[in-house]
C-alpha cells in the first residue's frame, strides 16, 4: 500500500474557511475491491474491502478495518483528493438465454427441418409457441403447424403417416377428463404420436393474468362465445384479433406463462426430437 501525507489545505484552517485543494473539480472514483486510498481527515490508509451506498470499509497493512462515509472529497488517491462512489452493479457472467429459458445459440442458422412435426389447435397457439420456443425449434429443426380444431384429428394423423423418425406431437386446448377433446385424443394409439394438452378453454388463459394487469381470467357463461365474453367482462372494447395482439405483446419470456402449458410444450419438443 502506498499512502501519502501530510494533507495540505488551502487557506487558514483556523479561520474556518479552509477547503481541500480543487474542490468542485474532485474526480469520482468507484470504490473497487483492493483500491488503496487514504482518509483525508484521519490519515487512515487502507485497501477497499467492502462498499455500500453510504460507506466504504478500508483495511490497512496490519489488518485493521475502519468504516468511512462516502463524503465528497473525503479520500486521497495517490496524494490527490477524490470522492469515492459505490461501484456500479454488474450482471453475473453467464450464457445468454432464449425466451424459453434455454441457452441461446448465437449465430444460429436454422437446421434442415425434420420430418417430425408439432401440431397445435389454432393460429393463436402457434404464435405463442413461436414467440417463446421459436429459437429452440429452429435449433432442433422442428416445424409447428396449426389445426383448426381437433374434430378431425384421427384423419389428420392417418394422413401424416407417423413412424419412427417421423413423429407427430399434438397440443390440444381444454384436454380434461370427459371433454370432447379427451375423447378424440383417446382414439390416437400410434406410439409415434403424442397428444398432450392444457386445461384451459383457450390458449389466452395460459398467459398469467398478472402479465396483463388483470385480477384473473373471467368466467364466461355457457352459450356465450368465450373470447367475446372475456373481452366484454374485461371492458376492453376491441375485436378478438386486437385483443390477442394485446395479450401476445405482453408476453416476453416463459415466466409469463402458466406451468401447465410450459410442461406440455417442452414434452412435445422432447418427443419429436428424440432419436429413435
Amino acid at each position: 500500500m502506498i499512502c501519502y501525507g501530510p494533507r495540505v489545505y488551502e487557506g487558514d484552517v483556523l479561520a474556518g474557511n479552509w477547503r481541500r485543494p480543487g474542490k468542485g473539480k474532485i474526480p469520482k472514483v468507484p470504490a473497487e475491491q483492493d483500491l488503496v486510498v487514504e482518509d483525508a481527515d484521519s490519515g487512515f490508509c487502507g485497501a477497499v474491502v467492502a462498499c455500500d451506498k453510504e460507506a466504504v470499509t478500508l483495511e490497512d497493512r496490519f489488518g485493521r478495518r475502519r468504516l468511512f462515509p462516502l463524503a465528497p472529497a473525503a479520500f486521497l488517491l495517490e496524494g490527490k483528493p477524490v470522492t469515492l462512489v459505490r461501484p456500479a452493479a454488474t450482471a453475473p457472467a453467464g450464457p445468454r438465454r432464449s425466451a424459453s429459458g434455454s441457452i441461446a445459440v448465437d449465430g444460429l442458422r436454422a437446421r434442415v427441418a425434420r420430418e417430425s412435426r408439432i401440431y397445435v389447435e389454432g393460429v393463436h397457439d402457434a404464435a405463442l409457441v413461436e414467440k417463446i420456443w421459436g429459437h429452440d425449434l429452429r435449433v432442433e429443426g422442428v416445424v409447428v403447424e396449426y389445426l383448426e380444431g381437433v374434430d378431425h384429428l384421427p384423419a389428420i394423423v392417418a394422413e401424416f403417416a407417423p413412424e419412427p423418425g417421423r413423429r407427430l406431437g399434438v397440443l390440444v386446448d381444454h384436454l380434461v377428463p370427459g371433454s370432447k377433446e379427451s375423447r378424440i385424443a383417446a382414439e390416437i394409439t400410434s406410439p409415434d404420436v403424442l397428444v398432450v394438452g392444457h386445461p384451459y378453454i383457450d390458449i389466452w388463459q395460459a398467459v398469467k393474468p398478472s402479465v396483463l394487469r388483470i385480477p384473473g381470467w373471467p368466467d364466461v357463461p355457457r352459450g356465450v362465445p368465450w373470447k367475446e365474453g372475456v373481452i366484454a367482462a374485461l371492458g376492453w372494447r376491441t375485436e378478438p384479433a386486437d385483443a390477442w395482439r394485446r395479450i401476445l405483446g405482453a408476453v416476453s419470456t416463459y415466466t409469463d406463462l402458466e406451468p401447465e402449458l410450459l410442461g406440455r410444450v417442452e414434452e412435445l419438443i422432447d418427443f419429436v426430437t428424440e432419436t429413435p
